[in-house]
């Protein structure tokens, strides 16, 4: 274990080298490949969201594709499909951008609900059907989808069950300025052309696909108490009856979040334990994974949102009021 998690810190550090100034994206990012899910990342421009995942692509051995995601885009452009080859006479399957293990899915909400829906089938079902045959993806399969905040014309905001087919929903904010003069100088070194790379970083092997899944096994086998399973169960099921933690919070849900909630905490919590080298889950695991397992899954009721109630602070006072063990 201790071999492998050494790996994933080195791995942690030198895309911390690469990407300044979000550290909460990299580990997000760690913890979904970890946890052989998917993330949702909203966030203004320029804040490294696609800098990250093509920095990871590079430590990691497999392929890595951008698709920038706009108002004509076909299901066809993401999957593939079939093509007539009038030489042989026949048809044969043109691979699409979906046939790599890093996806960067960037401005999903740009594009109408069919291509939305082609690429989350194939991020639940691993696989992808082109008539009657059907492909497999790679393994590994990581898609992250980017969500500009600011503008809303001219998008299609994802259904709250498509939504829930993501593991994690990250929120990144601008770096702090000590953060940025590093971001300065890093840039000023690209654009002379001078290698940014540290001596750890250029003998770092990049991660093989055996080592991910002996990595995901290990999170998996990873020790988490009967209590806080307990107590992970009882902030989920808070969501769906919240009465009797406050009768402020009895109607603010509409919808709480499915059993998907549950079965992303729990993998989520054990892979943040197992990157910072703990054989056994805490209950600050739990709680600071809360926030990106559910806020995509909690459907606040009108009265909520007048009040000016928003899922996150609603997960705040659940974290509050539940008793942790």
């Amino acid at each position: 274990m201790e071999l492998l998690q050494q790996r994933f810190s080195q791995l942690k550090e030198n895309l911390s080298q690469q990407v300044i100034g979000q550290p909460q994206l990299i580990e997000r990012l760690l913890i979904a490949l970890l946890a052989d899910g998917h993330l949702l990342v909203e966030g203004a421009p320029g804040l490294a969201k696609t800098r990250a995942i093509r920095e990871l692509g590079e430590l990691l051995e497999g392929s890595f594709h951008r698709i920038q995601f706009t108002p004509d885009l076909l299901p066809a452009d993401l999957t593939g499909t079939d093509v007539y080859r009038a030489q042989e006479g026949s048809f044969a399957f043109v691979p699409g951008p979906l046939f790599h293990n890093l996806i960067l899915a960037d401005e999903i909400n740009r594009a109408p609900a069919k291509v939305q829906s082609a690429l989350l089938e194939a991020m639940a079902e691993r696989q992808i059907s082109i008539g009657q045959t059907t492909y497999p993806l790679a393994d590994p399969f990581l898609v992250m989808a980017t969500q500009n905040p600011i503008e809303q014309e001219g998008t299609y905001p994802l259904p709250e069950a498509q939504l829930d087919r993501f593991l994690l929903h990250v929120r990144v904010d601008y770096p702090a300025v000590e953060s940025e003069r590093l971001i300065l100088e890093l840039a000023r070194r690209e654009a002379a052309g001078q290698a940014a790379i540290s001596t750890s970083q250029s003998e770092f092997a990049p991660l093989s696909s055996n080592e991910l899944h002996q990595a995901r096994q290990q999170v998996l086998d990873l020790y988490l108490a009967d209590n806080l399973q307990e107590y992970l169960l009882q902030l989920v099921l808070a969501t769906r009856n919240p009465e009797p933690y406050g009768a402020d919070l009895q109607h603010a849900i509409q919808y709480g979040a499915s059993p998907r909630a549950s079965i992303a905490l729990d993998r989520c919590a054990r892979a943040r334990a197992w990157l910072v080298g703990r054989d056994h889950v805490l209950p600050e695991d739990i709680q600071q994974l809360a926030f990106d397992v559910l806020r995509h899954r909690l459907i606040l009721s009108y009265e909520a949102e007048a009040s000016g109630m928003h899922a996150d602070r609603l997960i705040s006072e659940l974290i509050a009021r539940v008793p942790v063990p």
